[in-house]
């Protein structure tokens, strides 16, 4: 099997049909098909079974499905290894990161960075915990961010390194009867309508651990990929959104608590982690560095909001001060 062949069998096992192979590869479709037959040939192996104009992986195909992606990566590495040793702190960067993070973090530090490594190319991709995953696996990016338990990292073949703490929050219209403090019991959500981002993110993921945890059923009334969506939703009093602090949300008009589980707030660890198999450039790891520093600068993003009564009690406080006469001078 040569690299051709490797990268043509795992094109047509993502695409499921060897004229989309060709399209994406711009490869003649009897070229690629011939490609395909003599792989089998070589290897003594059938590949693909042929299910009407698609073909889908045979078993022996799934078991070297992996392999291909290890030997086509090593190249990838070799060959990204071979450019930062031409060109020192030039290069591409290429990372992931969940909505939140890229509008609420990235969106100023990638200035920040910029200062520093003004001729590396930052290029992000958004997605969801699991998607993430697979981007480092598949090597299509070098940095993935994402919550620690949200995804089983393999700790042979990836690293990470801890970025702080988000904590779980629930968000609604002022109106709606949390209570009078700046957190709430996870258990106490039972009686609330909730808005939720979606099972594919990590964040969503860490709600339902803690619900579990807590014996909670939640009453889900809505879930989006869109987190501004759930804020607006509450706002309007629809329900009661649990979104993370890292997300802005001072746009909107909400009463904002923790969420705790017998008194103890409930956070998930963030982290940015790579594929150890591949050699980070400096740029990267300095990438990484500087991230962590950056958000224990800024973390939380949005924090509860001052309880009402709170707020009252200083208001009345703040008319009982009595006024100074003018110092003479």
């Amino acid at each position: 099997m040569n690299l051709r062949q490797a990268l043509t069998f795992l094109t047509v096992a993502e695409l499921g049909t060897v004229s989309k192979a060709a399209i994406r590869l711009r490869v003649a479709q009897p070229a690629l098909s011939r490609q395909i037959i003599g792989l089998e040939l070589e290897l003594g192996l059938r590949l693909f079974d042929r299910v009407g104009r698609r073909l889908l992986l045979t078993g022996e195909g799934e078991q070297l499905i992996a392999g291909c992606r290890l030997l086509l990566n090593s190249v990838s590495s070799l060959k990204e290894q071979a450019q930062l040793l031409r060109q020192g702190d030039t290069g591409v960067l290429k990372v992931a990161g969940s909505p939140q993070h890229i509008e609420s973090v990235l969106s100023e530090f990638l200035h920040l960075y910029a200062k520093r490594y003004p001729r590396v190319e930052i290029r992000i991709r958004e997605g969801t915990g699991s998607e993430i995953l697979t981007m480092l696996e598949r090597g299509e990016i070098h940095l993935g961010q994402n919550l620690l338990h949200a995804v089983r990292l393999n700790e042979q073949h990836f690293g990470s390194l801890p970025l702080g703490s988000v904590q779980l929050l629930a968000a609604c219209h002022p109106s709606t009867p949390l209570g009078p403090n700046h957190t709430i019991e996870i258990t106490d959500l039972a009686r609330f309508p909730l808005l939720l981002l979606d099972s594919g993110f990590g964040f969503r993921r860490a709600f339902d651990a803690a619900s579990r945890m807590a014996g909670l059923k939640p009453a889900i009334v809505f879930e989006s990929r869109n987190p501004h969506t759930l804020l607006a939703l509450a706002e309007a009093g629809h329900g009661v959104a649990i979104v993370p602090s890292q997300l802005q949300c001072w746009r909107y008009r909400l009463r904002i608590v923790g969420l705790t589980h017998r008194r103890r707030v409930l956070q998930e660890p963030l982290t940015i982690s790579w594929d150890r198999r591949r050699s980070l450039p400096r740029f990267a790891s300095d990438y990484c560095a500087m991230l962590a520093a950056h958000m224990r600068e800024t973390f939380p993003i949005t924090r509860p909001t001052e309880p009402a009564t709170a707020k009252r009690s200083a208001r009345s406080r703040a008319k009982r001060v009595p006024l100074q006469a003018p110092s003479r001078i």
